[in-house]
């Protein structure tokens, strides 16, 4: 759940935002207030928020002085800011300190929501970024998917631990449940239900992160173009990859680089 701290001076406003929006909905929890800058540095500093939404002029300390003095302090939040109409041009000019949305007041709902997944996205990126980070010193001692987990855990059903093998030596081939159950004599029922039993995942969500895997290694070489690496991991269809990239990942492969998120650990 993001964690909100709402900082504006006029009270109808800040409790307004507070008691109107369905925070709820996406999935937010507003876990505190404050009247102007000064105030709100202290509760960043109190309450360490994920989202701070804050209001350019007000007494003491504006809003765009707190942001400066927070991120000097270390403290890192996502952040929107709300203006008047004669502030807009100077807010999204004047300053860069990474603000996901500047919204007009009176604040419409539908441009806060959006705002909001904006926020979630960006938040979801750095969790990734944060658990890669706690578990690795340098690319090298990293995995993203080890297929070879499944291969220890005593894969009982014999035709599970054959498609797990297929997986792993042919996924640049073209790859699905049916035909492996013909190949198998097996039926394709059979089949994708005693793997999800076995694994706990289909075998379209183990190929693809299998993909996936590989697909890492490739970018991390610098070598290929995009679409060279979608077909030499297996699909055939380079937005497929893509998108199938970005759902594993928060990221999609063209950034995967740029945002530093190595993942995956050569194999022996």
């Amino acid at each position: 759940m993001i964690k909100i701290l709402i900082v504006e001076d006029e009270e109808i406003i800040r409790k307004g935002l507070i008691n109107t929006i369905d925070w709820l909905s996406k999935d937010c929890t507003i876990i505190g207030e404050a009247i102007n800058g000064k105030d709100g540095l202290e509760k960043i500093e109190s309450l360490s928020p994920d989202l701070v939404i804050t209001d350019i002029r007000m007494p003491v300390l504006d809003g765009l002085e707190m942001i400066r003095e927070a991120m000097q302090q270390g403290k890192t939040f996502e952040k929107i800011i709300l203006t008047s109409y004669g502030e807009f041009e100077y807010a999204k000019e004047s300053i860069n300190l990474g603000v996901v949305e500047y919204i007009l007041k009176p604040i419409d709902e539908d441009i806060l929501y959006e705002a909001l997944d904006k926020v979630r996205e960006k938040l979801s990126e750095k969790e990734l970024l944060r658990k890669v980070e706690e578990v690795v010193d340098t690319k090298d001692d990293m995995e993203f998917f080890n297929i070879e987990f499944y291969f220890d855990n005593n894969i009982e059903n014999k035709y599970v631990r054959k498609s797990l093998e297929k997986i792993k030596n042919y996924y640049y081939e073209k790859l699905n449940i049916k035909d492996l159950s013909e190949e198998f004599d097996v039926s394709t029922g059979y089949l994708s239900r005693k793997f999800k039993e076995e694994v706990g995942e289909t075998f379209l969500d183990i190929l693809n992160k299998y993909r996936i895997q590989k697909s890492i290694k490739l970018l991390m070489k610098e070598e290929y173009k995009l679409y060279e690496i979608s077909e030499k991991v297996g699909f055939t269809d380079y937005k497929h990859f893509c998108t199938v990239f970005k759902k594993y990942l928060n990221v999609a492969p063209g950034d995967f680089l740029k945002q530093k998120l190595v993942l995956v650990k050569e194999e022996k």
